[in-house]
C-alpha cells in the first residue's frame, strides 16, 4: 500500500492487531508510514483513513525530515559548527568549524562530554533545590522521544544526551523536571508548581524542546 504525500508515493506498512481497537498513524525516520490497527479492518477502511488525516501525515513528514536535516549538523551546547573531518580520533572546537577525527565515533564523544557537565548541572539543582529530596542516580542515554525520565522507585534520573546539543537552559530545566517527580511523581498541577518554584521559565523552554519533539 502507498500514500502520495506531497507529490511522493510513501510506502505504508500496515500492523493489524486482535487487542488493538482504534487505528494509530506515525511517519518513522524511514520515510514510511506505520500504521497499527484492529485485525478486522479493511484494506478499504484504513486508505479511507489515511486520506482523511492526510494533513496530519504531511505534518509527521515534515517533521521528521527536519530532525533529519538537524541530525545531519553538528550542535555544540546550542551552537552550530561546520563539521570538517581531519585525521585523527579527537575532536577540536573553533569558532565555527568543527574538527572530527576521522576515528571519533560522535555518539561515544557526546556521551562523555555529557559525563561531567550533565553530573554538574545535578549537583547544582539539587543543592538549589527548594524541596529535601534524596540525591538520584544519574544516567545518560540517547532517547528518541523524551528528553528525561524519573524513576521514582529507584530513585534514577536518567537523561537524553541530545541535551548536549541544546542551549544550556534547556538541560537546566529537564533537570529540574526530573527532580521535580521526587516531589510529586506525576504532572498534577502540584507537580508544575514545584518546578516553576525552583524554575520559573519554564514554560518558555518547554515549548523550545517541544518544537523539537
Amino acid at each position: 500500500m502507498y500514500l502520495k504525500v506531497q507529490g511522493e508515493l510513501r510506502e505504508v506498512i500496515v500492523e493489524k492487531k486482535r487487542t488493538t481497537k482504534n487505528t494509530y498513524m506515525r511517519v518513522k525516520e524511514d520515510g514510511k508510514i506505520y500504521v497499527t490497527t484492529n485485525t478486522f479492518t479493511s484494506d478499504k477502511k484504513i486508505s479511507f483513513i489515511l486520506e482523511e488525516h492526510l494533513k496530519d501525515i504531511e505534518k509527521m513528514a515534515i517533521l521528521q525530515e527536519k530532525k533529519k536535516d538537524y541530525q545531519e549538523r553538528f550542535f555544540y551546547l546550542g551552537k552550530e559548527y561546520e563539521p570538517v573531518r581531519t585525521p585523527g580520533n579527537d575532536v577540536r572546537l573553533g569558532e565555527v568549524k568543527v574538527f572530527i577525527g576521522d576515528r571519533v565515533d560522535l555518539a561515544k564523544w557526546y556521551k562523555k562530554e555529557a559525563e561531567t557537565l550533565f553530573k554538574e548541572r545535578l549537583d547544582f539543582w539539587y543543592k538549589n533545590f527548594s524541596y529535601t529530596i534524596p540525591y538520584p542516580k544519574l544516567r545518560l542515554r540517547f532517547m528518541k522521544s523524551r528528553w528525561g525520565v524519573c524513576n521514582v522507585k529507584e530513585k534514577i534520573v536518567t537523561l537524553n544526551i541530545e541535551l548536549m546539543k541544546k542551549m544550556p537552559y534547556c538541560l537546566d530545566y529537564v533537570i529540574v523536571h526530573e527532580l521535580s517527580h521526587l516531589v510529586e511523581a506525576n504532572h498534577s498541577s502540584r507537580f508544575w508548581k514545584v518546578v516553576e518554584e525552583n524554575y520559573p521559565n519554564y514554560k518558555k523552554v518547554k515549548k523550545i524542546l517541544k518544537d523539537y519533539e
